[in-house]
């Protein structure tokens, strides 16, 4: 059984009104961004006298490591702030990488920080370096926040540990993600012991107003976009389960009702994070994208089972009361620089591309989606996806193993051979990171620029 939930005209018009070119804000943060970080520099150098002898160039080091990991870790939590600005404009899966490369870094700075500061007052006391665990424990047990600062500090090891990519594979999604948000725990642990402690800030309070609007202008962002926004939006709209509807084998179809569902600012090609409460389900967040266009009384996404939380999706009940966070992501009309586009979409990566599908603004022939799947039975919403090529006049392409096997050539001679002007294309594209990895090259090799290729992941 197959579900259609079309808009047709009406979700083009909308799509057509929200079509606002905007260059995205990645290149002015991150100036801002190294501008902050110069500044801890020079707070750093303009504190630090003539370094005279070993000790004071290893405590001078174990300053600035550490002004630098404070620096940092308010970064690693605005990353996980979920604020629009950078989720809608800049792109979930970017600001996840660059969440990741910051906290990589967080923890080295913080283990050069321990280690250096550590060894600079075993010096100073007249110790050597053998000594550094006996003289982290003094320090623990004498110094204002340092037990606070200890704990933090371990949990943020802990964190970093699971977040490498094998072990996260092995401990589950669901564990990653709860223990993953310790790291507000650890930040705020670790934060008092730089005011009591730390020498800039002592000498300078301009540093340690700035220190405490930093850390409080994260923290205003984490309580609003992560707390409050989602209660507003729930409160208000009032989400529920309608139906769930099985599309193809081990691919189920999700209908989500609520009030006035078009406020929310959803686009095609985005997504939200999910919960649903129903028993096994309740503490699980999972994000899925929208597979078909927003509507005012109801939004859908398409699933497929790979894992519990999925697998549990077929078993909901209509009526189900549903929590959702968003919408994120910028794989949107937005990014659309030419008239034609390419959408490609692989297995349940469908998804997005079948909403981008129905609502992109196009004349006839300028739209075309291609379609891999390991056979025609995983077509996922293929009734749908043929009924709106007809509708629209696009074109609609699949690309599946044959009898025997064998994979489908989506090489750069046959994307040329298949749509000679795939140079002057705009290209859409969801999937696994293997196959997103094999396409891009691909199109890059048949003459897309990579700055018309857009791609984006929601497993964070």
């Amino acid at each position: 059984m197959t579900t259609t939930l079309a808009g047709g005209r009406a979700a083009r018009r909308q799509t057509m009104r929200r079509i606002r070119p905007r260059r995205s804000p990645a290149v002015p943060l991150l100036i801002a961004l190294w501008a902050g970080a110069a500044a801890v520099l020079w707070l750093w150098w303009d504190n630090t006298p003539s370094l005279a002898d070993t000790t004071s160039k290893i405590l001078a080091a174990g300053r600035i490591t550490g002004l630098l990991a404070g620096y940092l870790m308010a970064l690693v939590v605005l990353q996980m702030a979920r604020v629009p600005a950078l989720e809608r404009r800049v792109g979930t899966d970017r600001v996840a990488r660059w969440h990741a490369m910051t906290g990589r870094y967080t923890l080295c700075l913080v283990l050069a920080h321990v280690f250096l500061t550590m060894w600079g007052y075993a010096l100073q006391a007249g110790k050597g370096l053998g000594d550094i665990v006996q003289q982290t424990i003094d320090s623990i047990n004498q110094l204002p926040d340092m037990g606070k600062a200890a704990i933090g500090t371990g949990l943020l090891f802990v964190i970093g540990i699971l977040s490498i990519g094998g072990v996260r594979r092995l401990i589950g999604y669901d564990t990653w993600y709860h223990v993953h948000l310790l790291t507000y725990a650890s930040v705020y642990m670790t934060f008092w012991h730089q005011i009591t402690t730390g020498n800039e800030f002592a000498v300078e309070p301009a540093a340690k107003t700035f220190w405490y609007g930093l850390y409080g202008a994260v923290t205003a962002l984490v309580l609003w976009y992560r707390i409050l926004t989602p209660i507003r939006l729930n409160l208000r709209h009032r989400m529920r389960v309608e139906a769930v509807i099985e599309e193809t084998p081990g691919i189920v179809s999700v209908l989500i009702g609520g009030r006035k569902l078009h406020r929310m600012g959803a686009e095609a090609g985005q997504f939200f994070r999910w919960r649903f409460k129903a028993p096994g389900m309740r503490f699980s967040s999972h994000p899925y994208s929208l597979s078909a266009a927003p509507r005012p009384d109801m939004l859908r996404i398409t699933v497929k089972a790979i894992g519990d939380h999925t697998s549990r999706l077929r078993e909901l009940e209509p009526g189900t009361k549903v929590w959702a966070e968003g919408p994120y992501g910028a794989m949107t009309a937005q990014r659309r620089s030419r008239g034609k586009v390419l959408l490609v979409a692989g297995g349940v990566g469908i998804t997005p591309m079948r909403a981008l599908f129905e609502t992109l603004p196009g004349a006839s022939g300028d739209i075309t989606l291609l379609y891999r799947a390991n056979s025609t039975q995983d077509l996922a919403l293929w009734g749908e996806l043929a009924k709106i090529a007809d509708e629209r006049g696009a074109r609609l392409m699949y690309a599946v193993n044959s009898p025997d096997g064998e994979r489908p050539d989506i090489s750069a001679e046959s994307l040329r051979r298949k749509i000679p002007d795939i140079g002057d294309h705009d290209v859409f594209m969801c999937g696994p990171p293997g196959f997103a990895q094999s396409v891009y090259e691909a199109l890059r090799g048949a003459g897309v620029p990579a700055r018309r290729i857009h791609h984006e992941s929601f497993e964070m």
